[in-house]
C-alpha cells in the first residue's frame, strides 16, 4: 500500500500526519517506509533528528542518478535508512530537490518514482509519501506512484476554497496518469471542537458529500513538543488524546484498505 499525503496549501500538517501515521503503522508491526519529497525536509528532520550535511543521501541522490543515466549506466537506486524506531525506515529529502526539479521536468522523468516504489513495495508493507505544498513535479510523481491519497484540511475558509480546486485537479490527474488512485479522505487537522466556525465548515463539507474522514485530529501543544524532540507521538506519549486520534485514524484507514 502506497499512500501520499498532499495539499497545495502549506501549514496544514502534511509532515505531521505522514510521520505519525507511519509511526503508528510501524509500531503495529507493519514494515513501513517514509519517502520525503519536500525540499524543506521537515519529515526527514522529524524522523532522524538530523539537519544539513548530517542528513544521509536520499531522494536528491536518486534523482541525480536519473539525470546522469545513459544507455550503459547502472540502474538508479535510492538509499533507504533506518530510523531509531523499529520497522520504520526513510528515504530522506534535502534542499537540493528544489534545484533538481526543473531539470527533471525537462527530462520527462515523471514516471520514475512509481517504478522505484513498486520495487520497494516488495520489501515494505506500507509506504507513506510526504510532498511539497504545490502541484509540482515531485507531487505529481507521488500521485502517479500511489494507491491512496490523504488530504489534510485545517478548517478555515481559505483551506476550503483550496480544497475544491485540489479535488478537481486530482480528478484530472487520475484520468490522465493514474486511474487506480483513490482519494482516501480528507483529514481534519488542528480541530477545535468548541469553536463554532470549524464545526460549521466541517458540517458543510459533510453535507456536500465530500470524503471527510470521521476521526478528527485535535490542536495540541503536544505536537510541537513531538516535533522538537523528533519523536512521533506514539513513542512520545502513547496515551495522549492526539496520539489516540492518530491510532484511530490509522486503524480506520487500515480497515478500508
Amino acid at each position: 500500500m502506497r499512500r501520499v499525503v498532499f495539499n497545495q496549501k502549506g501549514g496544514v500538517g502534511k509532515s505531521s500526519i505522514t510521520c505519525n501515521l507511519a509511526a503508528v503503522s510501524a509500531q503495529q508491526g507493519y514494515r513501513t517506509l517514509v519517502v520525503d519529497l519536500d525540499a524543506q525536509a521537515n519529515t526527514t528532520h522529524y524522523l532522524t533528528g538530523l539537519l544539513g550535511d548530517d542528513v544521509p543521501v536520499g531522494m536528491a541522490d536518486y534523482f541525480k542518478q536519473l539525470l546522469s543515466s545513459g544507455p550503459f549506466s547502472k540502474k538508479a537506486t535510492a538509499q533507504v535508512h533506518e530510523t531509531q524506531f523499529e520497522n520504520l525506515h526513510i528515504i530522506t529529502a534535502s534542499p537540493e530537490l528544489a534545484e533538481l526539479q526543473p531539470k527533471l521536468e525537462a527530462k520527462h522523468k515523471i514516471n520514475k518514482l512509481r517504478k522505484l516504489l513498486e520495487n520497494l513495495s516488495k520489501d515494505y508493507e506500507r509506504i507513506y509519501i510526504d510532498t511539497p505544498p504545490a502541484l509540482n513535479f515531485y507531487t505529481v510523481s507521488a500521485l502517479i506512484a500511489s494507491d491512496r491519497c490523504l488530504i489534510p484540511f485545517d478548517c478555515d475558509s481559505f483551506s476550503r476554497q483550496a480544497l475544491y480546486s485540489l479535488l478537481h485537479e486530482l480528478e484530472d490527474l487520475k484520468e490522465d496518469h493514474n486511474e487506480g488512485l483513490e482519494v482516501e479522505g480528507i483529514v481534519v487537522n488542528q480541530f477545535q471542537p468548541r469553536a463554532s466556525l470549524p464545526q460549521q465548515l466541517l458540517d458543510e463539507l459533510v453535507a456536500e458529500d465530500l470524503p471527510v474522514l470521521p476521526i478528527h485530529l485535535s490542536s495540541s501543544v503536544k505536537m510541537r513538543e513531538s516535533h522538537q524532540l523528533c519523536k512521533p507521538l506514539i513513542y512520545l506519549d502513547p496515551r495522549h488524546k492526539l496520539t489516540q486520534q492518530f491510532v484511530a485514524l490509522h486503524d480506520h484507514l487500515e480497515a478500508g484498505a
